[in-house]
């Protein structure tokens, strides 16, 4: 009985885990959003210091591929993956500016063994600049994880471009220049 007992223990820690690192997988995407949908947090360099939360000391953030390689490279550590967000949000050639990033994931597995894990998805984003263009982006992702003291975090986010297809002109006419989802006292 007590071997029984093991086993249904071991399994109910490998589908909490499941649902931990779905959860911040999810968390990621979202402060990633543009507006960022995060109440409370008022510039990109909170935004980044909550994604840096997320991740191990020793992480990596790479794009890989023929098309990811070059455009997003490799980022270890969280030092190097703060410039890479500081880069990505802060660029002053990032003209036209992003008013609207919106990730949804789809395709997930989830691997657990013992306090690692590694998840694959495959995303959807699409984007509008504030010149009206607009892009549909697909990746696959190979992300890996790590429960240090109790937490699941991210080791690795691994990105590989699906495809980038151009929207129509003006594809998103109602959007919000501000989220005030997780306002506790919405008006």
């Amino acid at each position: 009985m007590s071997n029984e007992i093991e086993l249904l223990a071991a399994r109910v820690r490998a589908l909490e885990a499941e649902a931990e690192i779905r959860r911040l997988q999810a968390r990621y995407m979202f402060l990633c959003d543009t507006p960022c949908p995060e109440f409370g947090i008022e510039d990109d360099e909170h935004r980044i210091d909550s994604i840096l939360a997320l991740y191990t000391a020793d992480a990596i953030w790479e794009g890989v591929g023929a098309y990811y390689d070059g455009q997003f490279g490799r980022a270890e550590g969280h030092e190097e993956i703060r410039n890479h967000f500081r880069n990505f949000w802060n660029r002053k050639e990032n003209s036209p500016r992003l008013v609207l990033n919106a990730h949804y994931l789809t395709s997930e597995q989830i691997h657990v063994q013992g306090d690692e894990a590694t998840g694959q998805w495959i995303h959807m984003q699409p984007w509008l600049f504030s010149d009206g263009t607009g892009v549909l982006r697909s990746s696959r992702l190979n992300n890996a994880f790590r429960q240090v003291d109790g937490t699941w975090l991210i080791t690795r986010t691994r990105t590989e471009n699906v495809f980038i297809a151009d929207l129509p002109y003006l594809f998103a006419d109602s959007y919000p220049a501000q989220s005030v989802l997780m306002d506790p006292n919405p008006r």
